[in-house]
């Protein structure tokens, strides 16, 4: 592909991502059932699943989903679907029919709506959202020539021509390491639960580290509800280190708060350091996270598309929400510019990336991804950027 295609395919998609709710109003049909309607108490009704039809162009795309999980409605698949129709109808294409899919939040059920999907025609296949579901969705797809956007945070589940979309652990700990050697952090401590998250985050931690020349001081590792013993450990180090990094859910923070200031650790003299899992409330007033950093994306575009969402649905999208997004508005554009070429591996592993609602990101041919992140300082309460987003990777 060449560079003004590719810039011609990079502009359109800028545009489709951050159009306002004005735009909205523009062409794109929508068939189907579709939730455009509300219930009783004011929340979006769901369409009925694997009977919902997005668009009418001529490019068929599969959007695969947990529409129900356990029997009922998933209150998450529900709105990225939501979130799919709006970005389809701010990008006024009609190059573009989206085949949405129910996977019962099950890998079964994912196998079944992949292989229904290109049955049907499909090019490429938009979600799934959880790991086992990928995998099974990448049985399918990939013997077929199919390639896979996926919406899961296991980098294992992402092969070549199954490409993750989400927000990485590996690109938070990455972003975050590299700004505190920036600053000149040159050893750190790591407190992590034992659980799946945190072996992600601490593995990728060392790496970065090393690659950074900081020093691993140490790593503790502590069960549910059992953390203090390990931050007294670190708060034995004294001044051998500058900066811990705590890999550790939202829900979970306050203990992991509580444990700091009983066991004297000051941040002011110690630069605690997390992940964009702290990019939460609970977090953000906990007393002994006041000066933290920690990776996210920049909250102004999950801003402009929540309040385009609410304005449509009446309620507010989910924080994956943006996901289906920008991988609908992507292929959109995509459709729209590139031709028969539109989802090769060379256009979707472009080195010069996409924009979209939560900033800028690229595909890697592993089928990982980079996304461009901001640092940002917990302060009172609420956070302060001290490192933009990149515009470009």
């Amino acid at each position: 592909m060449s560079k003004n295609h590719f810039a011609a395919a990079r502009r359109s998609f800028l545009r489709l991502a951050l159009l306002g709710s004005a735009a909205a109003l523009s062409g794109c049909s929508v068939t189907g059932p579709g939730p455009g309607g509300h219930n009783e108490a004011g929340a979006p009704t769901p369409p009925p699943a694997g009977a919902d039809t997005l668009g009418t162009g001529p490019v068929k795309i599969a959007l695969i989903l947990p529409l129900t999980q356990g029997g009922g409605q998933s209150a998450v698949g529900v709105s990225m679907r939501n979130a799919a129709e709006l970005a389809l109808q701010e990008s006024g294409a009609n190059d573009v029919t989206i085949l949405v899919k129910d996977d019962r939040s099950t890998p079964d059920g994912a196998r079944e709506a992949t292989q229904a999907a290109i049955g049907q025609g499909a090019e490429l296949i938009l979600g799934p959202l959880f790991a086992g579901d990928v995998r099974a969705a990448a049985e399918v797809a990939k013997p077929a020539g199919k390639p896979v956007i996926a919406y899961s945070t296991d980098l294992s589940a992402a092969s070549r021509g199954v490409y993750l979309l989400s927000f990485l652990v590996e690109n938070y700990v990455d972003r975050i390491i590299e700004f505190a050697a920036s600053r000149g952090k040159k050893s750190v401590a790591i407190l992590a639960p034992e659980n799946d998250y945190a072996n992600v985050a601490t593995g990728a931690l060392q790496a970065a580290a090393a690659r950074r020349d900081i020093r691993v001081a140490l790593i503790e590792r502590y069960k549910a509800g059992a953390v203090e013993a390990s931050v007294a450990n670190i708060a034995a180090l004294g001044g051998q280190i500058d900066s811990l990094f705590i890999p550790e859910q939202a829900a979970a923070m306050p203990e992991v708060s509580r444990a700091l200031v009983a066991k004297g650790i000051d941040s002011r003299k110690v630069q605690i350091l997390g992940t964009g899992l702290w990019n939460d409330a609970r977090v953000l007033s906990l007393p002994a996270l006041q000066g933290a950093w920690f990776a996210t994306p920049e909250n102004s575009g999950f801003a402009a598309f929540a309040q385009r969402y609410r304005a449509k649905f009446g309620s507010d999208p989910t924080r994956v929400a943006t996901l289906a997004y920008d991988s609908v508005s992507l292929a959109a554009a995509l459709a729209r510019t590139q031709g028969s070429r539109r989802y090769s591996e060379d256009v979707l592993t472009n080195p010069t990336g996409f924009n979209g609602a939560d900033g800028v990101f690229r595909f890697k041919p592993d089928g990982s991804n980079e996304r461009g992140l901001a640092v940002v300082q917990i302060n009172n309460g609420t956070t302060t950027v001290i490192s933009p987003a990149p515009r470009t990777l």
